[in-house]
Formats: C-alpha cells, sequence, structure tokens
C-alpha cells in the first residue's frame, strides 16, 4: 500500500471508530464519559492530521528537508504542550470522565493496530505458485 492509501484509510477508520465508540458510549455510560470519549478522539484525530501536515512539509518533493530540523522539533514540542495543556483542562475541570478520555485518545492507535492486522492478512493470504 501506498502512503496516500494508508493515510485515507487511517482517516476514515478514525472517523468511523470514534463514531462507534462515541455512539456505544452514549448507550451505556454517562454524559461525562461520552463527551471525554468524543472529545479525546477528535483530539487525537487533530494532533495526527497536525503531526502529517508537518512531517509532509518537512519532506516534501521539492527538497527533502525544506524546513530546518530545529523547527520541526519546535513544532513537534509546541503541538505537545498545547495537547497537554487541553487534556489537563478537560480533566481539572471534571467536565470529562478521564477513562472516557483515554478510550478517545486511543482512536488512532486501535486504528493503526487494526490496520497492521489487516495488512498481515492481506500478505499472508497470498499464495507463491
Amino acid at each position: 500500500m501506498e502512503w496516500e492509501d494508508i493515510s485515507r484509510y487511517i482517516k476514515a477508520q478514525g472517523w468511523l471508530i470514534l463514531l462507534i465508540a462515541g455512539l456505544l458510549s452514549s448507550l451505556f455510560m454517562s454524559s461525562s464519559f461520552t463527551l471525554g470519549v468524543i472529545l479525546g478522539g477528535l483530539i487525537v484525530i487533530a494532533n495526527f492530521n497536525a503531526l502529517q501536515h508537518t512531517i509532509r512539509a518537512a519532506f516534501s518533493p521539492q527538497g527533502r528537508m525544506k524546513n530546518k530540523k530545529g523547527m520541526i522539533i519546535a513544532k513537534y514540542y509546541l503541538r505537545l504542550a498545547i495537547l497537554g495543556v487541553i487534556i489537563y483542562t478537560l480533566t481539572t475541570t471534571g467536565w470529562v470522565n478521564l477513562v472516557g478520555l483515554i478510550i478517545g485518545l486511543s482512536v488512532v492507535v486501535v486504528n493503526i493496530l487494526f490496520l497492521g492486522i489487516r495488512l498481515a492478512i492481506k500478505t499472508s493470504s497470498v499464495k507463491v505458485v
């Protein structure tokens, strides 16, 4: 699979996993838990897309490492700090359930795990003649 296909798959499946987790959470759990799942999923999907944008800009076809290495690292740490402030604010104010937030933040990890399983099954099912 090419990176474009993988990227499209991860984005589409991420939204699907978040939708399913949010729906199941809304049926069986409290509203603060559901809000944690949804906000955690939105945060991690936005972070994944921002990371992808930074990496694509750094390794663009116009020239490898268009940006300085220090700038890429600075963007990474800035995004990580903003993410930390958002998560800290959500958990300390009590708006969201911490376990729900952790489940929401796991959307991309679960998605990549499913992709790995799918690719492993796909490659193991190829028959050599």
